[in-house]
């Protein structure tokens, strides 16, 4: 029997595994977990002098204690028995210990070495108890799924094994989580785990100890089990508020200083900045710029930076770090994250080494990110049996990732964005023959880019949706793209400045007449406008794979053809101002030429000035239209005006109404604003589409 054992630990559900199993074979132990912000990571001095000076006499690490050189010498020294369980990368020297049990020994030969921290102690407890303890699957599965191992091999036995034991758990604390989530035991899955039970039992230790989130665990009674779970909810939200103040920050301090185009590694920090959090951070930045980041939070009193990392494919964030250990006094990890501790003196020396390394290791293509796709799915074959086919393979995680399906070439039946600050994206695919609900979270922008009518390709996961006992497939969307160009319609638009502002940069902006950036104030946008005045112009535009902006009228038509010569755009946008409107203005019919013409046949002439108002109210038209006919038989010489005073050519030549150039103008912008301004969406794409210079261009295929 142990007599008096010390666990300094670091994960929730490892510590609750160990505690588990020795208390069940009778030692007496009591765990302790380090406060991050005052102790650091992992074992420290000061709390094995403290567990000596108590008493203790054996000391179990439990995820942690591989990288812990010093301590172990204390633990020595102090005449403590040390025994270290860990799945963290072992480095170069080993710690001087009683055992050392992990997965990647190098002298031992285990044949799975991704183990998960608690999946050590799991392990530990299959050897302690003799047998398989199936009641710390339970366990064993949320340690797993959280600390993000490959869902392969054993870890994915402990995973689906252990999925199967939560469903039916009838632990208090795993209860009152499910209870205040809204969860059902029977529905809980990996994502479960994931997104709504382990953020908040890590929660706790990001923030303060994690005491009572391993209490909550190991509780067995259901009042302080319904307790814990609502400090610990209360925790979480407040950790998010952190994360979220911390990652806007970073965002900005990342795009102001460290431009990623000169740094292919990002390694920022700040005093005040949560360490707790820093972790979650630093994934957010590496979704955000796709780029290994570093976020360090300084504490220049101590003249230190405790910092959490996060790689991409590609970029051994442990095997990188080692070669920087002489500035990392305190550091472990895994290849694709890591923690650590620096002198702030050494923050910009580290940067610029991970830097170089990276430039020697990287190239541009290992900076985009990659979307492996499993296959190519026709709209009409989603359906619920295909996705609970394709349950079978679950749970998915690292190297068992979610299949990920491309649905191409489908249109929207209706596009919206949803959720109270509107930053998701909700779309209804649709063939004419199946429809299938999608949902795109912090998408919601996206719909700001995909024009009506568009058919767009997308990828995501399939899923079932349950409501009101109506169970469906559904998609959740990762990405989209639209394979041709889009029409955007402004015409009308009364916000346009606003607008404006919303198109995407890599844009052309179009004017045709010089008066609309006093009409419109234009003037802020002046250094990008192109002035098109004729086809020779308008010619020289380059257009191919840009976003152009159509801002007013064109004189003539010819002028919208001749910039699409130079190329298909991506996107079109119209507004077509137009200070004037001449469709809404009455273009007369030869009637109406007829009528007039033999009126002044009658009375020779006639003093436009006097009686022009008067006969265009006798006939019901405007002044406009009289004033137009005149000028109309002015230039074909069928008349001929003097301040006002029509005088008619008796002797005048038969000539056509198309011969005067008033006529031709006004009849031309009546067509041109019948086709840009008034036609519908589909038409006005149509017309654009049959001049779009197709014979020598590429079709644009842009990822949205």
């Amino acid at each position: 029997m142990i007599s008096k054992a010390y666990l300094s630990l670091y994960g929730v559900s490892s510590t609750s595994v160990m505690m588990t199993v020795l208390q069940d074979l009778g030692a007496n132990v009591e765990f302790y977990i380090p406060n991050r912000f005052t102790e650091g990571y992992g074992p420290n001095e000061e709390a094995f002098r403290w567990a000596s000076d108590s008493g203790f006499r054996l000391i179990i690490t439990v995820d942690t204690g591989i990288a812990a050189i010093k301590e172990a010498r204390v633990a020595k020294e102090l005449g403590l028995d040390l025994i270290i369980t860990d799945h963290h990368e072992p480095g170069p020297e080993l710690p001087e210990a009683l055992a050392i049990i992990h997965p990647k020994h190098p002298e031992g030969d285990y044949p799975f070495g991704y183990l998960a921290g608690v999946g050590v102690a799991f392990k530990v407890a299959h050897a302690l108890y003799g047998e398989v303890p199936e009641h710390l699957l339970e366990l064993a599965v949320i340690g797993t799924i959280a600390d993000l191992v490959p869902l392969t091999g054993e870890n994915r036995a402990i995973a689906k094994a252990g999925l199967k034991k939560l469903q039916q758990t009838t632990r208090p604390g795993i209860e009152a989580l499910c209870k205040l989530t809204a969860t059902k035991k029977e529905a809980i899955t990996e994502e479960t785990i994931g997104f709504m039970i382990a953020p908040r039992i890590n929660a706790v230790g990001r923030l303060s100890d994690a005491d009572p989130a391993v209490e909550l665990l190991l509780t067995k009674d259901k009042g302080t089990a319904e307790q814990l779970a609502k400090e610990i909810d209360a925790m979480n939200k407040e950790r998010q508020a952190i994360v979220n103040e911390i990652t806007v920050e970073a965002l900005a301090m990342v795009e102001e200083h460290y431009p990623i185009e000169q740094y292919p590694v990002l390694v920022i920090g700040k005093e005040n900045w949560n360490p707790g959090v820093i972790g979650i951070v630093a994934s957010k930045l590496v979704e955000k710029f796709y780029r290994p980041t570093i976020v360090l939070s300084f504490d220049r009193e101590a003249n230190t930076a405790k910092g959490s990392a996060r790689s991409i494919a590609g970029y051994d964030l442990f095997k990188n770090l080692s070669t920087c250990r002489e500035l990392l006094p305190h550091f472990g990890g895994h290849p694709m994250a890591a923690g650590m501790t620096l002198q702030l003196s050494d923050v910009d020396e580290l940067r610029s080494r991970l830097c170089q390394l990276a430039q020697e290791q990287l190239t541009e293509e290992d900076f985009i990110p990659v979307t492996e796709i499993d296959v190519t799915v026709p709209l009409p074959e989603v359906n619920l049996d295909v996705v609970e086919q394709l349950g079978s393979l679950a749970p998915y995680g690292v190297l068992n990732p979610k299949p990920k399906v491309l649905i191409e070439e489908v249109g929207l039946s209706s596009m919206r964005k949803i959720g109270s600050d509107k930053t998701h994206l909700k779309l209804q695919l649709d063939d004419q023959q199946t429809s299938l609900d999608s949902i795109g979270f912090g998408m919601g922008h996206y719909a700001d880019h995909i024009a009506p009518l568009s058919k767009v390709s997308v990828i995501g996961e399939l899923a079932v949706n349950e409501w009101n006992n109506i169970r469906k497939p559904q998609l959740f969307l990762q990405d989209l793209r639209v394979d041709t160009w889009q029409l955007f319609d402004a015409r009308g638009h009364r916000q346009f400045e606003k607008w404006l502002e919303q198109v995407p940069q890599d844009r052309v902006l179009i004017l045709f007449n010089k008066e609309t950036i006093a009409e419109l104030k234009l003037d802020r946008w002046q250094t990008e406008i192109i002035e098109v005045t004729d086809v020779e112009a308008a010619k020289q535009v380059v257009v191919d794979q840009k976003n152009i902006v159509l801002i007013d009228m064109p004189p003539s038509s010819q002028l919208i053809e001749a910039l699409l010569t130079n190329g298909r755009p991506e996107r079109i946008y119209v507004h077509f101002h137009q200070k004037d409107n001449h469709f809404f203005s009455t273009m007369p019919a030869r009637d109406h030429f007829k009528w007039f013409y033999a009126f002044l046949m009658k009375r020779k002439t006639f003093d436009l000035h006097r009686y022009g108002n008067d006969l265009a109210k006798h006939r019901g038209w405007s002044r406009e239209t009289i004033d137009f006919m005149s000028q109309v038989f002015s230039e074909l010489e069928f008349v001929t005006i003097n301040n006002g005073m029509m005088a008619l050519h008796e002797t005048a030549a038969k000539r056509n109404l198309t011969e005067s150039p008033s006529y031709q103008h006004k009849k031309m912008q009546v067509e041109l604003e019948n086709q840009l301004l008034y036609s519908s969406y589909q038409e006005l794409k149509d017309w654009l589409e049959e001049r779009l210079s197709v014979d020598n261009k590429e079709e644009v295929e842009t990822w949205i």
